[in-house]
């Protein structure tokens, strides 16, 4: 099966499936989910659906449930529009996203606080040696 085919179809499976949340699940444990990235097999057999959700860790916790238990009802759906002969089966996995956004912002925030540390030391030292040292030529004293 060839790569762009996979793409296509983990595409197509993602507008599916995030036109239903969209429409709404029945389901008030559901939260403000958004559908990130869809990966299928080489085989088209699977497809793994990755998601996050904004809001608390109970509303994320809720949320996965509400999306574990409807997963048979989207599977269905999305194998009537994909037309397919074989429906891969779906599986939703909480993506890192968020997680991995605020780690990125505390290393940016440590090393900005380093980069102002280093420079408070630069404010009042001086050269080690000349102030420029670059070899420049010889001027003739004649």
């Amino acid at each position: 099966m060839s790569s762009e085919r996979q793409a296509r179809l983990a595409d197509r499976i993602r507008v599916l499936i995030a036109e239903r949340l969209e429409k709404g699940l029945r389901d008030p444990r559901l939260g403000f989910t958004t559908i990130t990235d869809v990966k299928v097999t080489g085989d088209l057999q699977h497809a793994s659906v990755f998601y996050t959700v904004l809001g608390t860790e109970k509303e994320r916790a809720d949320s996965a449930e509400a999306l574990r238990a409807a997963t048979g009802m989207l599977r269905s759906e999305v194998g009537r529009k994909l037309g397919v002969r074989l429906t891969p089966t779906l599986e939703f996995i909480p993506d890192a996203i968020p997680e991995n956004a605020g780690h990125i912002e505390d290393l940016l925030r440590e090393a900005r606080e380093r980069d102002a540390a280093v420079a408070g030391l630069a404010t009042g030292a001086a050269y080690a040696g000349d102030a420029d040292p670059y070899v420049k030529p010889r001027e003739d004293t004649e």
